[in-house]
């Protein structure tokens, strides 16, 4: 399970960013943009931050599991050249 809080308490930031969320916390941070509704729960043509290492990667998504579920996939260049997450919703 990853935390977005350091050991200490204090919010994690992004500092390997390089746009205006350089040095911002990461809870709460805007992490996808530009997403567009593309057929009956996808979206696509967007982008997705990663905290970690501070890249930009394009994205698109779906909702599965009766919306239970986000399969949100970032990738460089063509959608086979990246990865995916499932993203579970907390009840």
């Amino acid at each position: 399970m990853k935390t977005f809080v350091e050991g200490d308490g204090k919010p994690k930031v992004c500092d390997k960013c390089t746009d205006a969320r350089k040095d911002q916390p990461i809870i709460g941070m805007t992490i996808l943009s530009g997403l567009r509704k593309t057929g009956d729960n996808e979206w696509s043509g967007g982008e997705i931050l990663d905290p970690e290492n501070g890249k930009v990667y394009k994205s698109k998504m779906s909702l599965a599991d009766d919306g239970n579920k986000l399969n949100v996939r970032g990738f460089i260049g063509v959608s086979l050249l990246g990865r995916t997450q499932t993203w579970e919703r907390e009840h």
